[in-house]
C-alpha cells in the first residue's frame, strides 16, 4: 500500500504560511486598527515631556514614512526581511535584530530552566501511579496547574527575595536570577503535564503485556519505562506547546522579576506602537513555535516507530479513573456556599476606614485596598470569570474535535496560534473591537484550541491506525459507523477531560488580559482583577490575593474530579457492551514498546 504524504504536507505548509502572513499583517496594521495616531504614540515613547504639536507629529510621520500608509510600510518591512534586516526601532533608533536576539536568548534560558522544573514536578506526580499502578493524584495536579503564575512569582519574590534574602528579586545577571522565575513558570506547567500523563498510565498498566513482563521477571524500572513510552506519543505535542508557552507566555512573570525576555520586549513594543520591534519579536516567537512543533512531531514519530505507518497500533482500553463522589461534592459545596454568601453582599461598597481589614465576621475574607468586601467581590465575580472561561473552553473543545480530523491543515494553524502569547493577541483584538470581556474571550479562544486540537489529532491518527479498526474495515463496516462508534468515543473523552483541566488556565488568561486593561475593566469584580489589585499589598494583606487564587484551585479540582467521576460511571455502564470489542488479547502481548 502506498502512503501519500505530499498533499497533506503541502496543506500544512500552506496553512502555516497563510497564518504567518495574516498575523504579521495584523501586527503591522495595529495603529490603524486601534484608531490611535502612531506618530503620537512614538512621540510619547521618545519624549513624554514634549508637547504633541502638529509640527512635531508631522516630523515623525515623515521620518517613519507613515504618510505612505500601512500597506507601503508592510511591503517595505517584508522586502527588508528577505535581506535579513528587521528594521530600526521607531523609539530608540537602534537595530531591531540585536534586541530580538538578546530577548530570545534570555527567554530560551528561562524556558529551559522552567521546563526542567516542570518535568521534575511531573515526575513527582507520575511516580505514585507507576508504583501503585492505579491511583492518580489528578485533582492535586490540576490545582497546581491552576496556580496563577504572576501570584506565585510575587509570593516567591517576597518570601525568598525580600524576607529571606536568599535570591535576587529582579534583573538578569547570572544563574541565580533564573531560580524564582523558573519556579513560578514551571509549577503550573508541571501540574498540567503530570496530570495528562498520570491520567493515561493506569489503562496501560492494566494491559496484558505488563502482566506477562512481570511474570517473566522483568524489572519494575523497565516496565515503567516501557509504559511511559507507550503513553507518551499522543502527549508529546503537549510537551512542545508547554515549552513554547513558557517562552512567549511568560510576560507577567518577566514583568514581576524585570527579566528582559522576548515576551516583555513584545509587550513594551506593542504599548509604544514600535512596529518594527513588535514585528521582529512576534516573528521570533512564531519561529520558535514552528521549530518546537516540528521537533515534537519528529519525537512522536520516533516513539511510534513503524506501527503508525503499518496500521498495527493496539490502543490501551478505556479505563475509568477512580474518584470518590465526596471529593467533587465537597469542592462544589465549598465553592457554592462561598459564592452564594458573596452574592448577598455589595461588591462595590467602599469603606476607606476598613482598608485591608483582616478577616472577621463582618468581612469573612477581609477587605481590599479600598475597603471593599473581598467575599462580595469573589462571589459576584464568579459569573463573569467562570462563565466566560467555560464558554471559551467549550468552544475550544468543539474546534479541537472538528480539526482533529484534519490534522495536517490544523497543524499549521496550531503552530502559529500556540506561539502567540495571549497578551499580543489580546492587544490585536482590543484594537479591533475595543477592550472588554467579549474581546478578551475572543482573544483567548483564538489561541486556546491548539493544545486540544493536537491531542485530538494524535488520538484520531492512532485510532485510525489501530489493528482493531483495520479489522472493522475488512468486515465491511461503513465509515460513518466507524466514526460514530469507535473513533469519536475514543477521542472525545480524553480531549474533554483535557479541556476541563485547561479551564482554570483559560480563566487565568482572561485574568491576565484584564490586568493589562484589555479585558474586564475596573471596578468589575473579576477574579483576575482581584488578583492584580491585591498584588501591590500581598505582603500586608495576603487574604485578598489568596481568596481568588484558592477559588481557582478549587475550580480546577472540581473540574478534574467531576470529570473522573462521570467518566468512571459512564465506562462502568457501557462495559458489558464494549468489552468484547478489543477481543484479540493475545495480540497485545508482543506490542512494541
Amino acid at each position: 500500500m502506498k502512503v501519500r504524504i505530499g498533499r497533506p504536507a503541502d496543506a500544512a505548509t500552506l496553512t502555516r504560511l497563510l497564518c504567518l502572513i495574516a498575523v504579521l499583517a495584523a501586527v503591522g496594521l495595529l495603529p490603524w486598527l486601534s484608531g490611535r495616531d502612531p506618530a503620537l504614540a512614538v512621540l510619547r515613547a521618545r519624549s513624554a515631556e514634549q508637547d504633541p504639536t502638529e509640527e512635531a507629529l508631522d516630523s515623525i510621520r515623515q521620518d517613519l514614512g507613515l504618510d505612505a500608509g500601512p500597506l507601503s510600510l508592510l511591503g517595505s518591512w517584508a522586502s527588508d526581511l528577505l535581506r535579513g534586516d528587521l528594521g530600526t526601532s521607531w523609539v530608540s533608533g537602534t537595530e531591531v535584530l540585536p534586541s530580538v536576539v538578546s530577548g530570545l536568548q534570555v527567554s530560551l534560558a528561562l524556558m529551559g530552566a522552567s521546563l526542567g522544573v516542570a518535568l521534575l514536578l511531573a515526575c513527582a506526580l507520575v511516580t505514585p501511579v507507576l508504583v501503585r499502578g492505579r491511583t492518580s493524584g489528578g485533582a492535586w495536579a490540576a490545582m497546581l496547574a491552576a496556580v496563577p503564575e504572576f501570584l506565585l512569582a510575587t509570593i516567591a519574590l517576597l518570601v525568598f527575595g525580600v524576607w529571606l534574602r536568599w535570591l535576587p528579586t529582579s534583573g538578569w545577571a547570572g544563574p541565580e536570577n533564573l531560580v524564582l522565575p523558573a519556579v513560578a513558570l514551571g509549577v503550573p506547567g508541571g501540574g498540567l503535564l503530570g496530570r495528562l500523563v498520570a491520567d493515561s498510565l493506569p489503562a496501560v498498566l492494566d494491559e496484558r503485556w505488563v502482566e506477562l513482563w512481570r511474570g517473566a521477571g522483568v524489572s519494575r524500572a523497565r516496565i515503567a519505562g516501557a509504559a511511559l513510552r507507550r503513553v507518551l506519543p499522543p502527549l508529546v505535542p503537549q510537551f512542545g506547546m508547554v515549552a513554547v508557552g513558557l517562552t512567549g507566555g511568560a510576560v507577567a512573570v518577566e514583568t514581576v522579576f524585570a527579566v528582559p525576555g522576548i515576551g516583555r520586549t513584545a509587550l513594551g513594543a506593542a504599548k509604544s506602537q514600535d512596529l518594527p520591534l513588535l514585528q521582529g519579536s512576534v516573528l521570533a516567537l512564531l519561529a520558535l513555535g514552528l521549530v518546537t512543533g516540528a521537533l515534537a512531531a519528529f519525537a512522536r514519530r520516533r516513539l511510534l516507530g513503524p506501527a503508525l505507518r503499518d496500521a498495527s497500533l493496539s490502543l490501551p482500553p478505556a479505563r475509568p479513573v477512580r474518584a470518590h463522589p465526596t471529593i467533587p461534592l465537597s469542592l462544589f459545596t465549598v465553592l457554592a456556599v462561598t459564592i452564594g454568601w458573596g452574592l448577598s453582599r455589595d461588591p462595590y461598597a467602599v469603606d476607606t476606614t476598613a482598608r485591608l481589614a483582616e478577616p472577621s465576621w463582618a468581612h469573612p475574607l477581609g477587605t481590599d485596598g479600598l475597603g471593599r468586601d473581598v467575599l462580595a467581590r469573589l462571589g459576584h465575580g464568579a459569573a463573569s470569570t467562570v462563565g466566560t472561561a467555560t464558554a471559551v473552553c467549550l468552544l475550544s473543545l468543539l474546534i479541537a474535535l472538528a480539526l482533529g480530523f484534519l490534522p495536517r491543515i490544523a497543524e499549521g494553524a496550531a503552530d502559529i496560534a500556540n506561539a502567540l502569547p495571549p497578551v499580543i493577541v489580546g492587544i490585536l483584538v482590543a484594537a479591533a473591537v475595543g477592550p472588554g470581556t467579549g474581546g478578551a474571550a475572543l482573544a483567548v479562544a483564538l489561541i486556546s484550541w491548539p493544545a486540544l486540537s493536537a491531542h485530538a489529532a494524535a488520538l484520531v491518527q492512532e485510532v485510525r491506525a489501530s489493528a482493531f479498526l483495520t479489522a472493522q474495515r475488512a468486515i465491511g463496516a461503513s465509515p460513518f459507523w466507524i466514526l460514530t462508534r469507535h473513533v469519536l468515543p475514543s477521542v472525545a473523552g480524553p480531549v474533554a477531560r483535557h479541556a476541563l483541566l485547561r479551564l482554570p488556565g483559560i480563566a487565568l488568561a482572561l485574568a491576565s488580559l484584564g490586568f493589562l486593561g484589555l479585558g474586564a475593566q475596573p471596578p468589575a469584580p473579576e477574579w483576575g482583577l482581584l488578583l492584580e489589585e491585591s498584588r501591590a499589598y500581598v505582603e500586608r494583606a495576603p487574604w485578598a490575593a489568596l481568596a481568588p487564587a484558592v477559588a481557582l484551585a478549587l475550580l480546577a479540582g472540581l473540574a478534574v474530579s467531576g470529570a473522573a467521576l462521570t467518566q468512571g460511571r459512564g465506562l462502568r455502564r457501557s462495559a458489558p457492551a464494549s468489552a468484547p470489542a478489543p477481543a484479540p488479547a493475545k495480540k497485545e502481548a508482543p506490542v512494541e514498546v
